[in-house]
């Protein structure tokens, strides 16, 4: 909307006895206003004597200061001078391309995209506020063009206003049905869309009241217009096992079938070995080999090998399904691996990138079997050091499938002496052994110990979940673990050493994680140092060690779970890329995934690579590498969010099944202004404890301080406390839990210390209407 004739505040006032820091700030409000005002005069560009006018800037030394701040704009590429010597708006200033979260009915933040906003101002943080008056028909999951606002109409906190919709993140949505005389209404699964979507009689697709629904959106909102779809598919009856697995599957827009064209060319393969195949491969089928896999797997696509050398020294195999023997470039089986990128595993299924005959027969590295494999084979000392090392295909026979259990068995047995201990315990104990060794050495280089909770669920023939427990990581899982990390960390080093230009090296396609930043990680270590855990950062060459030190200082302490996630929130995320930045958690200097191609698409790529460079043949363009890359990672990100989906429905169902008058255990995890989440320690799950039910005083939110504070009795919550409560209400569908306080232990409910009232409090209002509770 245009203000021209609206009159800016006149600053004219003399500026006679301002202290200095009032003069900054009048400055920076004036040059704010300046701003603001081209920000919404848009249609054409002013004289200088216009602008003077408007700011009343009749006085000679406020010109001067006028003008000089309006050079600054100019500078700054906020404001253009034409060469007429007229000012006008810089319509692609301040401009950045983002996404949409939209986190809170009121409000959405726009993450943005660094590397499309690249040639813009670089900004402190990645995110921009935006009410949802301004998001102008965005919704969650939108590519948008988003305008950073003049600093003086959000205060600290930079806002800004959806200029236009790029890309739309989300066509098809999932929810349940509420069927009317003459249209439909599906409440939508997606807890960050917070509008229901309509649909016509017509377009219902014969879905009755209280189905699970995949709509296809027809219109999207807009100030005057509601969402509008059309029913794709009827996924089912609500609350069934069934449905809501396919559900979470829609939602995240990952299939759960393949198509007919990739089943009969997977079902085309022939399973016999050829004999001209094998005399291409080097043989180990005569070395002893195992696998050791989780006891509900199929898709054993990696084994070990082991054999002692007559100088002492040991030969360690670690063998890898060779998948792209099987999946050719320019097929269906291509197409498809590549689409999915990954394998997707929710809490009762596998869904995988490979159809069942390649992920499960012909893939996997059966006992008992000749299997064709891609291997690594390394000659190792008594010390766990490379003394040798060979690369390319091998076909081998698998002696033995071990669950992880058995295994650990084996370890157990051997360490309290017993003779009989088990199959290959003699094999075992000395991977054991290297491992450990391999362990001691990543970690003294500067690698991360992360060990997060896993959680698991026991379930009834009909999907119900009986019961659940957390996944322990053992010997036997590390054993598995280090020396995958070996053979994907020696592929890319074997890649590079072979580049002919070290200055340009070899395309490959790595897994990077980028070090810290190191503002958020001291934000974060000031928040552990209010809960009693220190963190030195005054050395960036100590940080691993700090937070090695702060998981080891959690283990076992209620807040345990709650500042592990925190801590990997900080950290970058790791992704597949073809730039040779190295992996900061694994203290690596090149890493990439090799290890698992039944699953992975990247570790297809890495194979192919490799035999690429074994041939002999030159590098290939990194450009045809890295759009495979982030799709890879674009569909990791999909797949980990439906994983998490999965485990939350679960964990909701579970505890709907409970005695509501029970009292769990929790750990607040998260402090907002719409209320406490907390953590409940047994079960893991995570529910909302909100504002409204903190019926006792009026809480307002400390921001600084990760607090809720009582305004009359000045008595607190605050993240890592320790609470006890109860179930209130369970939604299922969308996987969420309303809780209420049973009661609270002595460190919640106390005074504010003198010193730290009202300090950094953030006044905000509480919500006077209850929240339409969807059922």
């Amino acid at each position: 909307m245009k203000k021209k004739s609206q009159k800016t505040r006149s600053p004219k006032k003399k500026q006679g006895g301002r202290t200095h820091r009032q003069i900054v700030s009048f400055l920076d409000e004036l040059k704010s206003e300046i701003a603001t005002f081209f920000e919404i005069n848009t249609e054409r560009p002013f004289e200088l004597h216009e602008l003077h006018s408007h700011f009343d800037a009749d006085d000679p030394k406020l010109r001067l200061i006028f003008n000089g701040l309006l050079d600054e704009l100019v500078e700054e590429s906020k404001v253009i001078r034409t060469k007429e010597g007229l000012y006008a708006t810089n319509e692609n200033a301040n401009v950045f391309i983002g996404k949409v979260e939209h986190v809170n009915k009121n409000y959405a933040f726009i993450v943005l995209d660094t590397q499309k906003s690249s040639e813009q101002p670089k900004l402190e943080n990645t995110d921009i506020w935006v009410d949802s008056d301004d998001l102008r028909g965005a919704i969650d999951g939108d590519t948008v063009r988003v305008k950073l606002l003049s600093d003086y109409r959000s205060g600290r906190r930079r806002e800004g206003r959806v200029e236009e919709i790029l890309e739309r993140g989300r066509v098809e949505l999932v929810g349940e049905v509420e069927l009317w005389p003459k249209y439909g209404i599906v409440v939508l699964d997606n807890r960050r869309i917070y509008d229901d979507v309509y649909i016509p009689e017509a377009k219902l697709n014969n879905a009755q009241d209280g189905d699970k629904v995949l709509l296809k959106i027809t219109q999207y909102p807009t100030r005057s217009r509601r969402m509008e779809g059309e029913v794709l598919e009827v996924l089912g009856k609500a609350g069934a096992h069934e449905t809501e697995m396919h559900a979470i599957l829609a939602e995240f827009g990952l299939p759960y079938k393949f198509p007919e064209d990739v089943e009969a060319e997977s079902n085309a393969i022939s399973e016999v070995i050829e004999n001209d195949e094998i005399k291409r491969r080097r043989d180990m089928r005569a070395v002893t080999t195992f696998t050791i896999d989780p006891a509900d797997a199929k898709d054993f696509d990696d084994a070990l090998s082991v054999q002692l050398l007559e100088n002492g020294h040991f030969e360690i195999g670690v063998h890898i399904a060779d998948v792209s023997h099987y999946v050719r470039p320019n097929t269906a089986l291509e197409r498809e691996a590549y689409a999915r990128a990954t394998s997707v595993y929710l809490v009762d299924r596998t869904v995988p990138m490979l159809p069942e005959k390649l992920s499960n027969n012909l893939c996997s590295l059966r006992p008992n079997e000749d299997k064709l494999t891609f291997s690594v084979v390394f000659e190792l000392n008594e010390n766990a050091k490379i003394v040798n090392e060979w690369f390319g295909r091998t076909v081998i026979h698998s002696d033995k499938r071990f669950t992880y259990e058995e295994a650990q068995e084996v370890l157990e047995a051997t360490a309290r002496g017993e003779e009989e201990a088990g199959p290959f315990a003699k094999e075992l104990t000395l991977l054991n052994q290297l491992a450990y060794k391999l362990r001691d050495e990543r970690f003294a280089k500067g690698a991360v110990n992360f060990e997060t909770t896993e959680v698991k669920f026991r379930l009834d023939e009909n999907g119900k979940p009986l019961g659940l427990y957390t996944k322990i990581r053992k010997d036997a899982h590390k054993l598995i673990e280090e020396f995958m990390l070996l053979a994907n960390k020696r592929v890319p080093e074997y890649i590079y050493r072979k580049s002919k230009n070290k200055e340009q090296p070899n395309t490959m396609v790595y897994r990077i994680h980028e070090e810290p930043d190191m503002e958020k990680l001291r934000m974060f270590a000031a928040f552990a140092g209010r809960l009693g855990y220190k963190m030195k950062l005054d050395d960036e060459k100590v940080v691993a060690k700090s937070l090695n030190q702060l998981m080891s200082d959690l283990e076992g302490k209620p807040e345990q779970n709650a500042l592990e996630q925190l801590a990997i929130r900080t950290m970058a995320k790791a992704r597949y890329s073809t730039e040779d930045v190295g992996h900061f958690g694994l203290a690596f200097r090149r890493y990439s995934h090799f290890t698992s191609p039944i699953r992975r698409y990247p570790d297809m790529m890495a194979h192919r690579l490799l035999q690429h460079y074994l041939d002999g043949k030159p590098s290939p363009d990194r450009a045809e590498y890295e759009p495979a890359c982030k799709h890879s990672s674009s569909r990791e990100q999909l797949a980990a969010n439906a994983e998490r989906a999965s485990i939350k429905y679960k964990q909701v169902e579970f505890m709907a099944s409970m005695d509501p008058e029970r009292v769990w255990d929790g750990i607040i995890t998260g402090v907002t202004e719409f209320g406490l989440f907390v953590e409940i320690t047994e079960t893991a799950s995570e529910g909302l404890v909100r504002m409204n039910d903190l019926n006792d005083d009026f809480y307002e939110l400390d921001k600084e301080n990760y607090r809720l504070v009582g305004k009359r009795t000045q008595r607190f919550y605050t993240f890592g406390d320790t609470v006890k409560v109860k179930v209130k209400d369970t939604n299922i569908s969308r996987r969420s839990m309303d809780l209420t306080l049973a009661e609270t232990t002595s460190n919640v409910v106390s005074a504010l210390p003198a010193r730290g009232r009202g300090r950094g409090s953030v006044k905000e209002k509480r919500p006077r209407t209850k929240e339409k509770r969807r059922k």
